[in-house]
């Protein structure tokens, strides 16, 4: 293809998301008909953290609703994307020597699916879902990225999805739309300060860039899809954020995109 599909971090939030009628939604369909129709869709979701390295091999991946105590038809949803055994295959290829494990129990969770239901509603470019090992740091998780990049030019859409800002022992849940808390901001300012100088290294060792890391990311899991992607980026490339806001005072929802 004539320019490399763009690479995207998205930041997914509270699954009531997918149910739609919020600017959230509304940002991730408009974000949708702007990109490229990709070829198929690689998605590295928070919620897939486990100890290994796996990808989703099956050729029809179920909606899985991991999450408890939502209106019945948060559950109702499904997400029919077909899978693609042939690109689990090419990333297991790309990794190398990683090992890379075949998946055929788990499907598209709502790490996945609650974004995808906008940014292509019809369902019918296939997905597959790469796992982050919970075993590794931060720097090997950025440096994934730097081997998938040759999916970029096979019109493959990588999509990271998590929350740059991600504390729930703080969310607000009775004032979604109050404004952040201060740490918040602070945070996901410095992100965005780094990103326009260009400089990642502060971000992979995000623990020490600042000091609200730690109320900001307490826990690696939503962070980590943004280092596959931060990767992802050519040397002067773009940086746009398409979405925007902080939900609930301590999820932050901006999503990244290069190129």
């Amino acid at each position: 293809m004539d320019d490399p599909m763009p690479a995207l971090f998205v930041g997914h939030g509270n699954p009531l998301n997918a149910l739609g009628g919020n600017r959230y939604a509304e940002a991730w369909a408009a974000l949708g008909r702007s990109l490229p129709r990709p070829r198929a869709i690689l998605s590295i979701s928070a919620h897939y953290y486990i100890p290994f390295c796996m990808i989703t091999a099956n050729a029809a991946p179920p909606t899985i609703h991991d999450f408890d105590g939502f209106p019945a038809e948060l559950y109702e949803i499904r997400y029919p994307a077909p899978g693609s055994p042939d690109l689990a295959g090419r990333v297991r290829d790309l990794l190398a020597p990683e090992t890379v494990r075949f998946d055929e129990g788990w499907g598209l969770d709502h790490g996945t699916w609650s974004v995808l239901v906008h940014l292509f509603p019809d369902a019918d470019i296939p997905v597959v879902q790469l796992s982050m090992d919970e075993k590794r740091p931060p720097a090997h998780h950025f440096d994934l990225g730097r081997r998938l990049t040759p999916l970029r030019e096979e019109g493959v859409l990588i999509v990271g999805s998590g929350n740059l800002v991600h504390n729930l022992a703080r969310y607000r849940r009775r004032d979604r739309k109050g404004p952040p808390f201060d740490w918040a901001e602070r945070f996901e300012r410095r992100v965005r300060d780094l990103l326009a100088a260009g400089d990642p290294a502060p971000l992979v060792d995000y623990e020490r860039f600042c000091e609200y890391a730690r109320l900001a990311v307490p826990s690696p899991d939503h962070y980590l899809p943004f280092l596959n992607v931060l990767r992802l980026r050519r040397d002067g490339e773009q940086v746009r954020f398409p979405v925007e806001g902080v939900d609930a005072g301590s999820v932050s929802m901006p999503a990244v995109r290069f190129g």
